[in-house]
């Protein structure tokens, strides 16, 4: 993995989040894992940290669904309207719940998400996205 690379879990699920943020440190033992239980605090610390130049580090982001206050389809609203400059740094992976086939065909559809993962996200799963970003990065 690009020692750049840093991850990102947005989940009102505070279990989840540490399961997410130990499998990723299994595998990654020094990678910057930020958890955020309210999806508008993960929002903001997204336009914050990543809207200044002073490093260009680059983010996976787990993004649930179903969550109060603010859902992860309204958080794609909002992350479309961000300057492309923190959309570029940041590649979304919905992981969620939900197995109904329309929140999947709806992930599919919207360009900020690279693909819709069905919780718990594993070591495997990590590895295999993080592989797939080195390659494209090549």
């Amino acid at each position: 993995m690009d020692k750049a690379t840093r991850f990102i879990v947005i989940d009102d699920d505070a279990l989840n989040n540490k399961i997410c943020k130990a499998c990723i440190e299994k595998l990654y033992k020094d990678a910057p894992v930020a958890t955020f239980t309210d999806p508008r605090a993960g929002f903001e610390h997204l336009e914050v940290e990543y809207s200044s130049d002073t490093h260009n580090d680059t983010a996976i982001l787990f993004l649930d669904i179903n969550m109060p206050g603010m859902n992860g389809w309204e958080f794609l609203e909002l992350f479309e309207k961000l300057d492309d400059r923190i959309k570029n740094r940041i590649k979304i992976y919905i992981l969620s719940s939900s197995v109904d086939k329309r929140d999947m065909e709806k992930a599919q559809a919207n360009k900020n998400v690279v693909y819709y993962l069905i919780k718990p996200l594993t070591k495997e799963t990590i590895a295999l996205i993080t592989y797939a970003q080195k390659k494209k990065q090549e």
